[in-house]
């Protein structure tokens, strides 16, 4: 490796010019060689040329795909396993293949069948909006971030270096992690509460709205997100949802028969439990 690393020396294809996508092609400006950009969406293409958010965009993988050093999967967790399965069809090789998706044992299973030509690894950068369109990408989401890099086996050094590499580039933090541990993880801090998000906006009646304050709109943000978008996580991770969401329910439950009871000092204690843990899990 020399002394600027791999990432100024490779031209990089972004599949995928959502949020996430687009923010990471802001990001990376001037930090490789070229950024290449490409999206089923004609708008989404149109309006990367014409805000430069990339060195070159098409519709097409075809045309932009086989110049690439990085492959750059930044599209929905089910979509990233179909383009995996048609990269090899895309592209002559060698690549590296960085995934963006938000959960990480099935698209790991599918890169452990791309053929050897290809050096895989998994990524996924916790950050992000409710709002997952190009026209609300922004270079900063990345900064601070943790960015969990999920090794294969066959992931080479070079591989690996070049994850580092592209997470602090855009001022992500490089976090490694197992897949199955990653999938648990994020059932709890991400997926979750998304679900706890869109059931607590659906039990809250419309005529409240008048009275909707900070509160609510922190705790009830994550309900604007794409279901469709959702769906692909939740689909690749129900397991360890499920078993996040049972423990959440147990919470609930307790705090609602301690409310029957009328044991407000319990619920008190209870409480106190939930300030401490949440002290403990965002470091405040």
């Amino acid at each position: 490796m020399d002394e600027d690393g791999f990432l100024s020396a490779s031209r990089v294809a972004i599949w995928g010019l959502g949020l996430m996508g687009g923010s990471l092609a802001l990001a990376l400006h001037g930090k490789c060689r070229a950024v290449l950009g490409i999206d089923a969406d004609p708008a989404t293409v149109d309006l990367a040329r014409s805000q430069q958010i990339v060195d070159a965009a098409d519709t097409r993988p075809s045309a932009l795909l086989p110049d690439a050093d990085v492959i750059i999967l930044a599209t929905p967790v089910r979509t990233i396993l179909r383009l995996l399965g048609d990269l090899p069809q895309l592209h002559p090789g060698p690549a590296v293949v960085i995934d963006l998706g938000s959960t990480k044992r099935a698209v790991l299973a599918a890169m452990e069948r791309l053929p050897a030509r290809f050096d895989p690894l998994g990524g996924h950068p916790m950050c992000g909006k409710e709002k997952a369109s190009l026209r609300y990408a922004e270079a900063a989401i990345y900064e601070g971030a943790p960015f969990a890099l999920a090794a294969l086996a066959r992931s080479s050094a070079r591989a690996r270096a070049l994850g580092e590499e592209l997470a602090r580039a855009v001022g992500a933090c490089p976090l490694w992690i197992e897949a199955g541990q990653h999938d648990r993880w994020v059932a709890a801090t991400s997926h979750t509460p998304y679900l706890v998000a869109s059931a607590l906006a659906q039990a809250t009646p419309t005529e409240t709205a008048p009275l909707v304050g900070p509160g609510f709109r922190s705790t009830s943000r994550l309900a604007g997100s794409s279901p469709e978008m959702m769906v692909d996580i939740l689909a690749t991770n129900a397991e360890h949802i499920r078993a996040a969401l049972g423990a959440v329910r147990v919470r609930i439950e307790r705090m609602e028969g301690l409310l029957a009871a009328g044991e407000f000092e319990q619920l008190a204690d209870t409480l106190e439990a939930g300030r401490q843990q949440y002290q403990r899990l965002v470091g405040k």
